[in-house]
C-alpha cells in the first residue's frame, strides 16, 4: 500500500502555503485519497482472521498485520506527509480532523500489533519445539518454559492480559500438545514397532499430555500467589478435555504394551522352552499374545476422538477378556517352575531340577518298603521310567555344573585383574574436564559367580577354589566397592558445581587429583591389597580440594554480591516531595540528580575496587601468590572483567530505560514557569536551556562508567593513568566500549527526543496566550494620542474600559498549572503579567478621560461665566 504524494509544490513556509488557495484545495484532495486508502487498509486488517489451527499461526497473524501496518505508518511519517498535515492544519481544512482521526486509528493499531509481535515472539522458540520438536523430551522440556513465558506475557503485556486473547492462544496449545500426540502414536503401526521403544513413547506422551495440565496449575498458582488483579482462570473443558482424554487413551495403551513386555513376553522366553522341555507349545503361547493387539491394529475409529470413547472402551474390554483367557491356557498347561527368592539362574535351575527329583523319588521309595511291588512286571516298567527320569535330571543338574564351572574358572581370573576404576581420561588434554567421569570396574559378573559360589557349595558341588576365596571376601569387596562409589559420587558432585572459567582456574588441582586417582584405573585391581589405603588417599585428597571449591565459591558469591549492588543502583534519585511541598524548578531538579549519583557512584566504585582483593585472596588460595597478576589465574581475571563490562551495561541501559519511562509517565516531577518577555511568550528556563540540562544529565549517567578503571592485561589490577602528552592524561575504563554500545546510545537519543517533544507540546500550548499579544504589542502612549486627538465619546471610553478590565477578569480564570508527562507548567507569572498590561491600559484610558472630561469642565465653565456677564 503506497501513499500517493501531492504534486503541488511545497518548497515555501506552511504559514504560506496554507494562504494559496489552489495548494490548499489540491492537499485537501490527496487528504481525502489517503484517508480512504488507510481506512480501506485498516478494515482489511482488522477483518483478517488467523490461519491454522497452531499457536505458530496466532504468531504470524500478528507478524503480518505489524508489517502492514509499519509499512503504512512509516509512510505517514515521512517529510512531505508532516508538511502536508501541517498546512491542512494551518489553513483548517475541513478534512483534516477526519484524517487526523485515521492516523490515531493507524497508530494504535500498528502499536498494539508491534506490542503482540514482541511478546509473542518471546514465545515463538517455545512453540516452535511444541510444532517441530523431534521427541516427545524436548516438547516436555519446553512446557514449563512455554507456560513460564505465558505467565510473563500475561504480566507484562498490554494486549495479551485478558482472557479475550489469552484464551484462544492456550487453546491453540492444547490443540498443538494433542496434534503432537496423534501424529506420533499410530496404532496401525505402534504394534510393530519396537515394543521397549513403543513403550517409552507412550509413555512420554501420557507424561506430555499430563505435563501441559500440571504447568498450567502451577502458573495458576504462581500468578494466584502474586496477589494481581487479573485471574488466571480460562474455560477447562476447552483446555484440558480433549488432553486429559488422550491421556487416558496412553494408559490403556501403555497397560496394553506392559502385558505384552512384562508378562507375556519375559515369561514366554527361551528360558521357558528349556525349562518346559515343549517349545512348541510355547511358541504357540507368544503367537497367541501377538494377536491379542491385531483388534487395535485395525480400527475404523479415531480412538483419540471423545466422540469414540465408547467404541475404544469396548476394545479394551475385549483385550483384557483375551488377556486372561491366555493366562488360564498358561496356568493349565505349563506349570513353570518359578525360582526361589534370590536364587542365581544356575543354582536356582538346579534347585528346582532337584525339588522335581525328590518329588518323583518320594513314590519310588514308598514302593521299596513292598518289594512285591517293584517286582512285578508293573513294577519294573515304573521303576524304569523313575530312573530314565532321574538320568535325565542328573544329566541337567550335571550339564548346568559344569558349563557354569568351566566358565567361572575361564572367567573369574580376568574379572579379578580388573582395575578398581575405569575413567575417559586419555593422554591427550582434555579441554573439559567437567565431562571425564569415574566409574567402580566391579563387574555384575563377579557378583553372580560370587551368589553363584554359595549356593553351588550348598547343592553339595565343588567348587573351584579361586572362586570359594572370592566368595569368602563378599564383605571385603562390599565394603570396597561402597566406599569407591561413595567417594567417586562426591567427586563427580563436586565437579558438577564448577563454572568453565572455575574449571579452567583449578586446573592444576583437578590434575592433582587425577594423580591420585590414576593408580585406581591404570595399576590397582581386584586382587591388590592396598585398595582400603587407595579409597582413604583418594577421600582425603577430594576433601581438600572441596575446601579449595568451598572458599572459591564463597568469594564467587561476595563479588556477585558486589556486582549486584553495583547494578541495581539507581542513577537518577529524584527530589523526594510531600504532600504541599512544591516541586522543584528545572536546574534544582537535576542538581539533586547530580548530587545523590555522586554518593552512590563512590559507593559503587569501592565496592568495585573491593573486587581485586576478594581475587586476590582465591589467587592466594590457587596459586600461593598475592600479586594479582598470577598466571594461573589470567582466564579467571578474565572472565570477571568481562561480567564487570556486563554488570555496568546493564546498569547504564536499565537506568536510563527507567529515567525515559519517568519522562513518558504522567506524573510531574519538576516544574518551570511560562513568563512574558516581550514581545514573547517563553519558558524559564527556556527549551534549549532544559534540553541541554536534561542531556548532561544523560551523559553524566554514562560517563559513570569512567570512574571503573580496567585492568592490567593478565590482571586484577586497575591500569595506572597514561601520560599521552605534557598536559594530557588518560585514563583506561569501561566508558570506552560501553559508551558506544548501540542500545545505550539509542536509549539515549529516545529520552531527548522525548523531553524535546514535551518542551515543543508545551510551548504549543502557550500559543493560546497570544490572543491577548496587543496588550503589549501596541504602544499605549500612541494609542492615548490618537484618541486625545479625536476626542471620543464617553461612550467609546467605557467600551475600551470594560474591554480591558474584562480581560483581567478573565484572564483570573484560567488554570494556572498544566502538568504534561514529567514537567509541571507553571503559568501564575504569565497570568500576572497579562492582568498588570491590562491594568496598565485601564489606567491610561482613566488617565486620558480624566483630563478629556477636565477640560470638557473647564469650557463649560467658561461658557456659563461668559453668559452671566452677557446678562
Amino acid at each position: 500500500i503506497k501513499l500517493e504524494m501531492p504534486t503541488v509544490n511545497l518548497d515555501r513556509e506552511v504559514t504560506v502555503l496554507a494562504t494559496i488557495p489552489e495548494v490548499v484545495v489540491a492537499l485537501d484532495s490527496c487528504a481525502m485519497t489517503w484517508q480512504k486508502l488507510i481506512s480501506t487498509a485498516l478494515e482489511a486488517e482488522l477483518t483478517k482472521v488467523t490461519q491454522g489451527n497452531g499457536p505458530l499461526a496466532e504468531v504470524d497473524f500478528w507478524r503480518e498485520r505489524n508489517d502492514t501496518l509499519s509499512a503504512l505508518t512509516e509512510q505517514t511519517k515521512l517529510p512531505k506527509v508532516q508538511k502536508v498535515l501541517e498546512i491542512l492544519q494551518e489553513a483548517e481544512s475541513e478534512h483534516i480532523g477526519e484524517l487526523q482521526l485515521v492516523l490515531s486509528d493507524l497508530r494504535k493499531y500498528q502499536v498494539e500489533a508491534l506490542d503482540n509481535v514482541k511478546f509473542l515472539s518471546t514465545l515463538e522458540r517455545h512453540l516452535k519445539n511444541l510444532a517441530y520438536g523431534t521427541e516427545f523430551k524436548v516438547v516436555l522440556d519446553t512446557i514449563p518454559s512455554l507456560m513460564n513465558g505465558l505467565r510473563m506475557v500475561w504480566t507484562i503485556s498490554r494486549h495479551y492480559n485478558n482472557d479475550e486473547r489469552m484464551a484462544p492462544l492456550m487453546e491453540r496449545i492444547a490443540w498443538e500438545i494433542s496434534a503432537r500426540v496423534y501424529k506420533a502414536v499410530d496404532l496401525h503401526t505402534l504394534f510393530k514397532e519396537d515394543r521397549a521403544a513403543a513403550k517409552e513413547k507412550i509413555a512420554e506422551a501420557k507424561s506430555t499430555l499430563e505435563q501441559w495440565k500440571k504447568c498450567y496449575f502451577a502458573v495458576r498458582a504462581q500468578i494466584e500467589a502474586a496477589g494481581g488483579e487479573q485471574h488466571w482462570e480460562f474455560d477447562r473443558k476447552s483446555l484440558f478435555e480433549k488432553t486429559d482424554y488422550m491421556a487416558t487413551v496412553c494408559q490403556d495403551l501403555y497397560d496394553i504394551l506392559q502385558v505384552i513386555i512384562e508378562e507375556f513376553h519375559n515369561i514366554f522366553g527361551p528360558e521357558l522352552k528349556v525349562v518346559t522341555g515343549d517349545p512348541k507349545r510355547v511358541d504357540d503361547l507368544v503367537r497367541g499374545v501377538n494377536g491379542l493387539t491385531s483388534p487395535m491394529e485395525e480400527l475404523t475409529f479415531d480412538p483419540f476422538s471423545i466422540s469414540s470413547a465408547r467404541d475404544w472402551k469396548l476394545i479394551m474390554a475385549e483385550f483384557k477378556e483375551e488377556v486372561e483367557n491366555v493366562k488360564q491356557i498358561f496356568v493349565q498347561n505349563l506349570k513353570d517352575p518359578p525360582l526361589c527368592k534370590n536364587h542365581p539362574p544356575v543354582a536356582g535351575a538346579i534347585y528346582w531340577s532337584r525339588s522335581l527329583f525328590y518329588r518323583i523319588k518320594h513314590p519310588i521309595i514308598r514302593f521299596q518298603e513292598v518289594e512285591e511291588l517293584l517286582a512285578s512286571e508293573r513294577g519294573k516298567e515304573v521303576k524304569q521310567i523313575y530312573l530314565r527320569v532321574a538320568k535325565r535330571m542328573k544329566e541337567y543338574e550335571d550339564q548346568k555344573y559344569n558349563q557354569w564351572r568351566d566358565g567361572t574358572e575361564q572367567i573369574l581370573p580376568l574379572l579379578l585383574k580388573n582395575t578398581l576404576l575405569t575413567s575417559s581420561v586419555t593422554e591427550e588434554p582434555v579441554t573439559r574436564k567437567k565431562s571425564v567421569r569415574f566409574t567402580v570396574n566391579f563387574s555384575p559378573i563377579l557378583q553372580e559367580i560370587i551368589i553363584e559360589t554359595k549356593y553351588m557349595e550348598q547343592l553339595g558341588f565343588p567348587v573351584p577354589g579361586l572362586a570359594r576365596h572370592v566368595a569368602l571376601q563378599e564383605d571385603r569387596y562390599f565394603r570396597y566397592t561402597n566406599g569407591l562409589k561413595n567417594m567417586l559420587d562426591c567427586y563427580h558432585k563436586l565437579m558438577a558445581t564448577l563454572n568453565e572459567a572455575e574449571t579452567k582456574l583449578l586446573d592444576d588441582h583437578i590434575k592433582e587429583l587425577w594423580r591420585v586417582f590414576k593408580s585406581g584405573h591404570r595399576r590397582l585391581n581386584w586382587n591388590s591389597v592396598g585398595i582400603g589405603d587407595f579409597i582413604v588417599q583418594c577421600t582425603q585428597a577430594i576433601r581438600k580440594f572441596e575446601s579449595l571449591v568451598h572458599q572459591i565459591h564463597n568469594n564467587s558469591e561476595d563479588i556477585s554480591n558486589k556486582l549486584l549492588f553495583i547494578e541495581s543502583t539507581n542513577l537518577f534519585k529524584f527530589p523526594l516531595i510531600k504532600n504541599g511541598d512544591e516541586l522543584p524548578q528545572v536546574k534544582e531538579f537535576f542538581e539533586y540528580i547530580k548530587c545523590e549519583r555522586a554518593k552512590d557512584v563512590a559507593h559503587m566504585v569501592r565496592e568495585y575496587t573491593a573486587i581485586s582483593q576478594l581475587l586476590i585472596k582465591v589467587e592466594g588460595r590457587v596459586a600461593n601468590t598475592n600479586s594479582g597478576k598470577s598466571p594461573k589465574l589470567t582466564s579467571y581475571y578474565a572472565y570477571w572483567e568481562n561480567r564487570i563490562y556486563q554488570v555496568l551495561t546493564q546498569l547504564i541501559v536499565k537506568n536510563l530505560q527507567a529515567f525515559n519511562a519517568a519522562v513518558l509517565a504522567n506524573v510531574p516531577l519538576l516544574q518551570t514557569e511560562a513568563i512574558l518577555s516581550v514581545p514573547e511568550i517563553i519558558l524559564q528556563p527556556n527549551a534549549s536551556e532544559i534540553d541541554k540540562m536534561t542531556a548532561q544529565c544523560i551523559r553524566d549517567c554514562v560517563e559513570v562508567t569512567k570512574h571503573f578503571v580496567r585492568w592490567m592485561h593478565g590482571t586484577c589490577i586497575g591500569c595506572p593513568p597514561q601520560h599521552v602528552k605534557q598536559d594530557e592524561v588518560i585514563t583506561f575504563s569501561f566508558y570506552s566500549d560501553i559508551s558506544q554500545n548501540p542500545l545505550i546510545i539509542e536509549e539515549a537519543v529516545l529520552i531527548t527526543q522525548n523531553v524535546h517533544k514535551l518542551l515543543a507540546s508545551l510551548s504549543k500550548y502557550l500559543n493560546q496566550w497570544k490572543r491577548y499579544h496587543p496588550l503589549w504589542k501596541l504602544d499605549k502612549d500612541v494609542v492615548m494620542e490618537r484618541l486625545a486627538t479625536e476626542k471620543p465619546a464617553c461612550i467609546t471610553f467605557d467600551e475600551e474600559l470594560q474591554f480591558y478590565m474584562k480581560v483581567a477578569q478573565e484572564v483570573t480564570q484560567q488554570p494556572l498549572i498544566k502538568d504534561e508527562q514529567f514537567i509541571r507548567l507553571q503559568l501564575a507569572p504569565l497570568a500576572c503579567a497579562v492582568q498588570e498590561n491590562a491594568r496598565g491600559w485601564v489606567v491610561s484610558l482613566g488617565k486620558l478621560l480624566n483630563e478629556s472630561a477636565r477640560e470638557e469642565l473647564f469650557r463649560l465653565e467658561e461658557k456659563i461665566q461668559v453668559g452671566v456677564f452677557s446678562s
